[in-house]
């Protein structure tokens, strides 16, 4: 009896339940082999490339399944922008998870809070790119240092790859990889710490605090509402979200208009954050 696309799909379930990935995406893949038109599958396989840090087969699976479903593709996409994320692509991992979660508040999904926190990731990620940017060009000294650090990195990644050659996917390899880049970039934020002591003004990265920024529109919040639940929004957002559905986008709870009522201290501390920093219009 031939084994089915769907039988050898429902295997590798089990095997990523269990934590398992190689075997779970060797058997998505033969699943793939006879079932190529199916989207979930290149989806449930780039789940499985990303638990391994596979980023980039993981975007290719991703962009096949959106490819198969442009419509209601919300999973793939937002896969994509983790993927993307990870490659340090926060420009296209912003345009992702969007796009996700656009579909999330379509269809009122249990995910829209996981998608929303995807999408501020992916919007802090974009802003500190520019954010380093910036101080990078007033410090001669902070970027040559930095490029040393980002490329000592380079090397012993390379070398830990070398090290493992044909295993370098293994699970082993790819955490000895993740470990390296997270102190690698420990190091980044000391040195800037250091050189932000010395000179605050200029060499500081600024950031927004999340509980400034609306849900909905991602941007800093200028007359913020709260809801029966506690979560707060930027009034015009939500106004425009409840008369297209009538729930809170976070909790899926029902929500009506005029459950809404004036968050006061929030708009205060939202004035005087923009008033004491300027330049978070941008954000």
């Amino acid at each position: 009896m031939s084994v089915t696309a769907e039988s050898l799909k429902d295997e590798g379930n089990i095997y990523f339940k269990n934590g398992d990935y190689k075997n779970a995406e060797l058997l998505y893949s033969k699943a793939i082999q006879r079932d190529s038109l199916n989207p979930k599958l290149f989806t449930n396989r780039a789940m499985t490339r990303i638990h391994l840090h596979s980023w980039s087969p993981a975007i290719d699976d991703c962009i096949r399944s959106i490819d198969l479903d442009p419509a209601n593709n919300m999973k793939a996409y937002y896969l994509l922008a983790q993927a993307q994320l990870a490659l340090k692509h926060p420009n296209e991992a912003l345009q992702s998870a969007l796009t996700a979660y656009d579909e999330c508040l379509k269809t009122s999904s249990s995910s829209t809070r996981n998608v929303c926190n995807l999408v501020l990731q992916a919007k802090k990620d974009k802003w500190e790119f520019r954010e380093r940017e910036r101080v990078r060009r007033r410090s001669a000294l902070l970027r040559e240092l930095e490029e040393g650090i980002w490329e000592r990195w380079r090397r012993e990644d390379e070398e830990v790859g070398s090290r493992y050659g044909k295993d370098t996917d293994s699970t082993e390899a790819q955490e000895e990889k993740a470990d390296l880049e997270s102190s690698t970039r420990r190091k980044v934020e000391e040195l800037y710490s250091i050189f932000a002591i010395a000179d605050p003004t200029n060499l500081t990265v600024r950031n927004v605090p999340d509980h400034l920024i609306d849900a909905i529109s991602f941007a800093i919040m200028h007359d913020p509402v709260i809801t029966k639940t506690g979560n707060s929004y930027e009034r015009s957002t939500i106004l425009e979200h409840l008369r297209r559905s009538p729930t809170d986008p976070l909790t899926r709870e029902p929500l009506m208009i005029y459950e809404l009522r004036p968050n006061l201290a929030l708009r205060e501390a939202c004035e005087e954050f923009l008033k004491e920093n300027g330049w978070a219009v941008d954000w």
